[in-house]
């Protein structure tokens, strides 16, 4: 038995299809798996059980990533295809079940996936870092080390939480008194963003820094396995993250969090203070066109009192996270 599993291009939709393809491998224990992806989803999947087969979609002129999946598949059989990008390719390809994702919906992300291949329950998105990155991950976070986790970047500025106040959070969580006190920091973003992550690593001392920005997302993700708290902005680092099964924490404010919130039982949503219909009706719908960052509505404390709460709730063995972290007043 064949399946092919057409994939989204982006990190954080590829990581949120996860659940579907490990539902799916549950379901047919018996198949093997072909799953096309753009380049940087590619590690998502690359340790997949049963996954015999990765097309790489690089964009190409005259939807040339198309014809090369098509080329690769045409004359191959396939009992289902899965498409989760709406294409029309299902529909040219030898198979004996389609399943198309439909572009408007209003779920979850997570839950539309579920929904247009039929899986109930909904199955969780999940990572397989295989057994390097594994093994790596348990070097730089060995047994026994707490560590506070931060992305603070993302793919679209206006989604980005001020760099600033990420390294104040830090120093409030890290520091004496603060509910992680002495654990380490690890701080991760995508290639070329050392600068912008730079501040946030320097809120502690170099002894107690572990620097992942422009590391691998399969290094990254066996890292997040091994976390204590994850805060970051809605990207695909944050999906990441929850699928590892940190204890998560995304921030948003132009964004639908009530489409790509971050998955899971430890995973917490932080918005600013006014949902996304709220400034839509108040700012206009072409809101993003005057430039400013509706991130810096969100206050430091906020996400501090979020972030004592969820230690709290996921202290290990129901022990006490420690301070917890009383309100704190915040003036931005």
């Amino acid at each position: 038995m064949r399946i092919l599993f057409i994939a989204s291009n982006r990190i954080g939709d590829a990581v949120l299809s996860t659940g579907v393809l490990g539902g799916l491998m549950d379901r047919y224990p018996q198949a093997e798996f072909w799953v096309a992806c753009g380049p940087l989803a590619v590690p998502v999947f690359a340790h997949a059980p049963r996954v015999t087969r990765i097309i790489e979609m690089r964009k190409a002129k005259r939807i040339g990533h198309w014809r090369k999946l098509l080329k690769a598949t045409m004359f191959r059989r396939f009992d289902i295809v899965v498409d989760l990008r709406g294409s029309a390719t299902a529909w040219l390809l030898w198979t004996f079940d389609r399943r198309i994702l439909k572009p408007e919906h209003t779920l979850h992300r997570v839950e539309h996936n579920a929904k247009a291949v039929g899986l109930a329950p909904v199955p969780s998105p999940r990572l397989w870092p295989g057994a390097e990155m594994a093994e790596k991950a348990r070097q730089t976070i060995p047994d026994g080390v707490s560590v506070l986790a931060i992305g603070p970047t993302a793919a679209w500025p206006y989604k980005m939480w001020p760099v600033d106040r990420f390294a104040e959070l830090a120093r409030r969580l890290l520091g004496p008194g603060g509910p992680m006190e002495g654990a380490h920091l690890l701080v991760t973003g995508g290639p070329g963003e050392d600068e912008a992550c730079r501040p946030v690593l320097e809120a502690v001392p170099p002894e107690r820094r572990i620097d992942l920005v422009g590391a691998g997302i399969d290094e990254v993700g066996a890292c997040f396995a091994r976390v204590r708290l994850y805060i970051g902005n809605d990207s695909g680092l944050m999906h990441l993250a929850a699928a590892a099964g940190a204890p998560t924490i995304g921030l948003f404010g132009p964004t639908a969090d009530a489409i790509y919130a971050p998955w899971g039982p430890k995973a917490v949503t932080v918005r600013v203070p006014r949902s996304l219909e709220q400034i839509r009706a108040e700012e206009g719908e072409d809101f993003l066109l005057s430039g400013r960052n509706f991130m810096e509505d969100l206050a430091v404390g906020t996400v501090y009192d979020a972030a004592a709460g969820l230690l709290a709730k996921t202290a290990p063995n129901g022990q006490n996270a420690g301070h917890n972290g009383s309100s704190r007043s915040d003036k931005g």
